[in-house]
């Protein structure tokens, strides 16, 4: 067509389709739901998939990410929710700013915000722990941005590379990979990573932008805690690394032990993603909610509203995994992963490029994680030996970088620590490509080892 090889056509193609994606979002400000369901829909199309079919695939696309990751994200959201109401987190951060003291407290609110935000999305962690950054600040003088760059870095890290949270858990349903060890690489990769983008970037950007929150905000949100009992430290950290425990067991069955052995097929069981939440749902009802004076009424309640927020995120997931099989079925896919083995682009690196673009363009990380999967997914057939873990791991990291006007995060930050658009771009954007960067050298590092 027009002159061009088919190879060549379904490849401007695909660029055309995802620039009027991108278009649609941040020139158009359509919704990511609409805009990708346009954008599968003139794929198939101008791709020259019979018509009946285009519908299907989408359908096919929608429903086989959602069959899983819709379960996922409902269980998550109540987990954490319980945990928020029942002042688990409080807890954990509370006990690490004892053990770190005054002059480390910025060490405290990265790994509170770390374990925090393993199962939290990262603007219920946010939302979450930013009044501890405020009483902190308040109560120990330490710069705000000194303090509250780290509690990003560790709420950032794990929602960009650590299961449960839905962009892992999208790449990892895309490429096939184990979910045991994504979670055990992802941890690998996420700690050192969140340490360099937060305390240490963090202690040095503060010098220069100390932050100057707004006194209305401070009288809001720098209150003094309630005198409720908190569940303690251990339950706390029990209930909420439950599933992670859960899931690394199921993979260290998977080695240890044989195909059919009995101990194994429980394991696979209870490891699975939707058991070990579903596990840890039902303990944090005790450990979060009874035991700690909340009755069932209330209980139900809470789990009913923690739904609602999830479902434009629950949606754009669909509509992104509908986007993902449009570009498998018109075989631009099979195009993109032949041009990356022919130009020997290590996949790993491909898959980190492909989603960064995406993230820079779109301003989602979450469509940018389901878009480059779904792009990048041919190259697993071709190149033997890659991967699939690091490649969902790379996939996640492209999606961290660069965060700027187009993404809500942006905003949020600069609302909440004061800051100009500049200060936002020296701080946070900064923070959010450091991560980006660093985590694709430790990915690097540890394909030479896995």
């Amino acid at each position: 067509m027009f002159g061009m090889s088919h190879d060549s056509y379904l490849l401007l193609d695909a660029v055309v389709t995802i620039i009027g994606l991108i278009v649609l979002i941040t020139r158009f400000k359509f919704h990511p739901f609409i805009a990708l369901i346009i954008a599968a829909g003139f794929l198939g199309l101008t791709s020259g998939m019979p018509v009946d079919k285009i519908i299907k695939a989408f359908q096919d696309g929608f429903g086989g990410v959602l069959g899983f990751v819709g379960i996922i994200l409902a269980l998550g959201t109540m987990l954490g929710k319980m945990m928020a109401e029942s002042g688990g987190a409080d807890q954990i951060a509370q006990t690490l700013i004892r053990a770190f003291g005054k002059e480390r407290v910025q060490w405290a609110m990265m790994f509170a915000a770390f374990l925090v935000g393993i199962p939290l999305f990262f603007e219920i962690g946010f939302v979450l722990l930013i009044p501890l950054v405020f009483i902190v600040a308040r109560r120990t003088g330490v710069s705000l941005i000194k303090i509250g760059i780290p509690l990003l870095a560790g709420l950032s890290a794990v929602h960009g590379l650590v299961p449960p949270h839905p962009g892992p858990l999208l790449a990892i349903g895309v490429f096939g990979a184990d979910i045991g060890k994504t979670i055990l690489y992802g941890l690998i990769v996420a700690l050192p990573t969140a340490i360099i983008a937060g305390p240490l970037y963090g202690t040095f950007i503060a010098k220069y932008i100390p932050g100057n929150p707004s006194q209305e905000l401070v009288d809001q949100l720098a209150r003094e805690s309630d005198s409720k009992t908190l569940p303690s430290f251990s339950v706390t950290l029990i209930t909420v690394l439950l599933p992670v425990f859960l899931m690394l067991l199921k993979t260290f069955a998977d080695i240890a032990l044989p195909d059919g052995h009995i101990v194994r097929n429980w394991m696979d069981m209870i490891g699975h993603p939707i058991s070990a939440l579903l596990l840890a749902l039902l303990l944090s009802l005790y450990t979060f909610g009874h035991r700690q004076g909340i009755g069932s009424k209330q209980i139900l309640k809470l789990l009913d509203a923690s739904l609602a927020p999830t479902a434009a995120i629950i949606l754009i997931i669909g509509a992104g995994g509908g986007f993902k099989q449009m570009l498998v079925t018109s075989g631009v896919g099979d195009v993109i992963g032949h041009m990356a083995v022919t130009a020997q682009i290590n996949p790993i690196l491909l898959a980190w490029l492909v989603a960064a673009v995406i993230r820079v363009a779109t301003g989602s990380a979450t469509v940018a994680t389901i878009t480059g999967a779904g792009i990048v997914v041919p190259v697993v057939g071709m190149v033997p030996g890659v991967n699939l873990e690091l490649l969902v791991l790379a996939t996640g990291a492209g999606s961290l970088i660069l965060s700027h006007v187009n993404d809500a995060g942006f905003w949020l930050v600069k609302q909440y620590f004061n800051m100009t658009v500049a200060e936002t771009f020296k701080t946070w954007t900064a923070m959010e490509t450091i991560l980006s960067i660093v985590a694709l050298g430790f990915i690097m590092l540890l394909s030479l080892v896995v």
